[in-house]
């Protein structure tokens, strides 16, 4: 067995003669695992908020969004969409027209997005589970199913024949227009069904069939403003963007998920990157105890030392003794913290100890990159500490 290794091994499970070295390396050793401990856990809460924050807006958006990259709307053919329809890994898609209109109620007006879809919308976004209301909208009718934001802003309920919703698009050309009202399509909707998923999304889109859309903005019949795409599990995403590309002679933009949420998937990942920074900082400081003990243990050896090095020991294999003595330390205590936050962790998932609302509990998840994240944290920072306690064993020191 390696000296060095034997020595610090021996240092670790033995007792020193005095107390108050005991009193702090069992401090230092507290302050490893509570480290530890707490990092872990926090990753694991921001994890599972930075889940629940997307599970929002993935409940609307597509796996991967196709878009014209010149102008508001595309063509596609039919030998396009069989093309399409013989990609691998692509499970179903969905021909959709966006476009920001005005919509009225009973004096009212709000401007929003109107989405047409065909029939294939809902294989590819688990919209009919947000549906807070009513019913999801028939193929080739003036149904629309609108949200719950928008709802309340209108006061509107569903198939109220005694007020109409009213959509108004403008009219596509140039020139001037001697009478306003004609400078509008018009259209009565009727109201089926109110979804509901966030404050922001909730007053984003009022859905309508792709025919109805298609009509009002005075859209060709394979005139679309994009396509939205279902992936199965194990697809190659850039394998799949490359073959949509091909097929549209790369005038589209794809983007996937995060691509069409970048500023939040931006502010989560920095929220994320903060919190790790200042509960490394605060590993920091309590390792400043490991230093202080290994320095302590140092001292209080001295005599040892001195012995080891008459008898011809290097003081290069004297100060790898403390520097794998703080190491192991770093790695024990480390991994103690990593199983008590793993423990509480998993208690959080299967229990839901604490929660955000009666029927909320506080979103946490397990991930073994959290798990390599602080292991590596805790082991990186306790070599550092180590190397600059036994940086102290010197000749001038023992002699």
């Amino acid at each position: 067995m390696n000296f060095s290794l034997y020595i610090a091994k021996r240092y670790i499970f033995s007792n020193s003669k005095n107390n108050a070295i005991n009193i702090i390396n069992r401090i230092a050793s507290m302050g490893i695992i509570v480290g530890a401990m707490a990092l872990f856990v926090v990753l694991s809460v921001f994890s599972g908020l930075k889940v629940f924050s997307l599970s929002f807006s993935n409940d609307i958006d597509p796996d991967l969004k196709i878009s014209s990259t010149f102008g508001k709307s595309l063509l596609i053919s039919p030998s396009q969409e069989s093309k399409i329809n013989q990609i691998d890994g692509l499970v179903s898609y969905s021909k959709i027209v966006e476009e920001r209109v005005l919509f009225t109620f009973d004096g009212k007006q709000e401007v929003t997005y109107l989405k047409g879809v065909d029939a294939n919308y809902n294989t590819v976004n688990e919209i009919k589970k947000t549906l807070y209301n009513g019913v999801w909208l028939k193929p080739n009718s003036d149904e629309v199913v609108v949200g719950y934001g928008i709802a309340q802003q209108f006061s509107m309920g569903l198939l109220d024949y005694n007020h109409y919703l009213e959509v108004l698009a403008p009219k596509p050309g140039k020139g001037n227009i001697e009478n306003p009202e004609e400078a509008f399509n018009k259209m009565i909707l009727v109201p089926v069904g109110i979804y509901a998923i966030s404050e922001d999304l909730d007053s984003k889109y009022v859905f309508a069939d792709l025919g109805l859309a298609q009509e009002l903005l005075q859209y060709k019949p394979n005139q679309i403003s994009g396509i939205e795409v279902k992936m199965a599990k194990d697809a190659d995403e850039n394998a799949i963007v490359s073959k949509l590309q091909t097929i549209f002679n790369n005038k589209i933009t794809v983007k996937n998920r995060a691509q069409l949420n970048d500023s939040l998937y931006k502010m989560l990942n920095t929220e994320n990157l903060a919190v790790y920074l200042i509960f490394t900082l605060v590993i920091v400081i309590a390792l400043f105890n490991l230093i202080g003990a290994l320095i302590m243990m140092i001292l209080d050896k001295k005599g040892n030392l001195k012995t080891l090095l008459n008898l011809g020991t290097e003081i290069k294999d004297l100060r790898k003794i403390f520097l794998l003595q703080g190491t192991l330390l770093s790695i024990f205590g480390g991994i103690i913290g990593l199983g008590l936050g793993i423990a509480i962790v998993l208690l959080q998932q299967h229990f839901e100890l604490v929660m955000i609302t009666p029927t909320l509990a506080y979103p946490v998840v397990f991930s073994t990159e959290n798990v390599l994240i602080v292991l590596a944290t805790i082991v990186t920072l306790g070599f550092i500490a180590s190397l600059i306690a036994s940086s102290r064993v010197s000749k001038k020191l023992l002699d």
